[in-house]
């Protein structure tokens, strides 16, 4: 019931008890259905690692509080008043005492976490309900606390926001409505929402004053939860979208900027007209440690590789970094690829990030036509000759990284002029939707592309046939391919 405060004001009028008891049913309903998800985000174990996963958790301890609140709220709306609170009781005369928690209502339910309080400024008289002194942990015997003890359970920090509250309610005649932490005897902290009237007298002093008090202890700690899971799963968001871009900025730094073909040596009768292309992911999110290259030597000769470091993101970029530039350095001083691949394996070795990788490094002289090349667990190079295609006969090399001391062999290859190599890494081909790669089908789709090639321009003409063929966005991984045509 209002208090004098507010008695011209018309009470609400009460729904009726079928509706009631369908808001139960519904209430409970989704009760089941909460407690459902809550088992899902459980499954994993006691505290996910997953930001999202906790997110997900305190959002369905969050809702649970809500639903146990609103339950609670129906079942007092149910059962109503006890007929000894009401009787001989005029409307307006004083707000109802909470009714005990009734019969199936376990503690720590809104029924046993809501209290009440009048606090009478005419008699010195103090009544608690029930429920309020299992909120403060206190024996009925010991008796209710007075406005002037009641900050001796409150937090320090908190005394001054109680102290105003009900100076502003007992003096000014403010509705009190505010939160406090209190310290129970046992020494378990509390949080408790309040929220009261004064009741005036015919002349307008203050009689007495009225407080529900609520302990909303469970649900401060759940949403408390949920905003710092929220704050987590931003913090990493921000994480991964700086490392994205710091990927592809890496990425672009490293990757030779090609805006079509390329010809080396310059100036020569016989020389390689090169294109190249990094195709990304479906997604666009997973930069990888893919590469491409071509470099001309100081002999006059031309340096191919391609490669691929195992992971993603700013890490596999700068490794693929650290690689690429070690594999021009020792390229340039004249290492041959057989060695080169064995020095590229030292470094992934030994490096303080360790990291496997695949590749495959080519050395062309145009003034023989001879290709000398390499592979470490690498697909090998695709030789397209008079309208025929098939893969090159690979040497002996085990990934990059995987063991100590590896021995890398090498071929030499016989190029002719229109002869055309394709170089790739082996994201270039989609999985299949059970997540496995077929064993040949990147080669035989690749090799399919002959006739395509044959009447080719050019090398950039034929990266654009693999690109509409495989650039869809179903490829799961990034990929990069080189092309260069043998002229002259």
């Amino acid at each position: 019931m209002p208090s004098h405060l507010f008695a011209d004001r018309p009470a609400a009028q009460p729904p009726e008890r079928d509706v009631v008891e369908a808001l139960i049913t519904q209430a409970r309903r989704l009760r089941g259905g909460l407690d459902a998800v809550r088992r899902e985000t459980s499954a994993a174990g006691d505290e996910p690692a997953d930001p999202r996963r906790r997110w997900q958790r305190a959002l369905c301890d969050l809702a649970v509080h809500h639903l146990d609140d609103l339950g609670g709220h129906l079942d007092q709306l149910r059962e109503g008043l006890p007929a000894d609170e009401t009787a001989g009781q005029a409307d307006g005369d004083r707000l109802p005492v909470a009714p005990p928690a009734p019969a199936g209502h376990p503690r720590g339910s809104l029924l046993s976490r809501v209290g009440s309080a009048e606090w009478n400024l005419l008699t010195d008289e103090v009544s608690w309900s029930e429920e309020l002194f299992g909120i403060f942990g206190r024996e009925p015997a010991d008796g209710p606390l007075t406005l002037d003890e009641l900050p001796s359970l409150v937090f320090c920090e908190d005394q001054q926001l109680l102290t105003t509250m009900v100076t502003d309610c007992l003096v000014d005649g403010r509705p009190i409505d505010g939160e406090f932490r209190i310290v129970r005897p046992d020494q378990s902290v509390r949080t408790v929402h309040m929220v009261g009237e004064p009741v005036l007298e015919a002349d307008g002093s203050t009689a007495c004053m009225w407080a529900v008090l609520r302990d909303v202890s469970e649900l401060r700690r759940s949403q408390r939860a949920v905003r710092e899971t929220r704050d987590s799963l931003q913090r990493q968001r921000h994480r991964a979208q700086t490392e994205h871009r710091l990927a592809v900025e890496l990425q672009e730094a490293v990757l030779p900027p090609w805006r079509g073909s390329l010809r080396f040596p310059q100036g020569g009768p016989v020389a390689l007209d090169l294109a190249a292309r990094y195709l990304p992911s479906g997604t666009s999110a997973l930069i990888g440690g893919d590469w491409y290259d071509a470099l001309q030597l100081p002999d006059g000769k031309t340096l191919l590789s391609v490669g691929d470091l195992t992971g993603h993101g700013a890490t596999a970029t700068s490794g693929m970094a650290m690689v690429l530039g070690a594999l021009r350095g020792m390229a340039v001083s004249g290492q041959e690829p057989g060695p080169l691949m064995g020095f590229l394996n030292q470094l992934l070795d030994t490096s303080a990030q360790p990291a496997l990788g695949s590749a495959v490094c080519c050395r062309f002289d145009p003034a023989s036509r001879q290709l000398v090349w390499a592979q470490a667990g690498h697909p090998a190079p695709l030789l397209f000759r008079g309208g025929t295609a098939s893969p090159l006969d690979p040497p002996e090399g085990v990934l990059l990284g995987a063991t100590s001391g590896a021995v890398y062999a090498q071929r030499c290859e016989q190029l002719q002029p229109g002869d055309l190599l394709v170089l790739h890494t082996d994201g270039l081909v989609p999985r299949r939707s059970h997540g496995t790669l077929a064993p040949h089908e990147g080669t035989e789709r690749l090799l399919s592309l002959a006739p395509r090639f044959a009447t080719a321009r050019n090398a950039q003409d034929c990266v654009r046939v693999i690109a509409e063929e495989f650039g869809s966005a179903e490829r799961e991984d990034d990929a990069c391919v080189l092309i260069a045509r043998v002229s002259g």
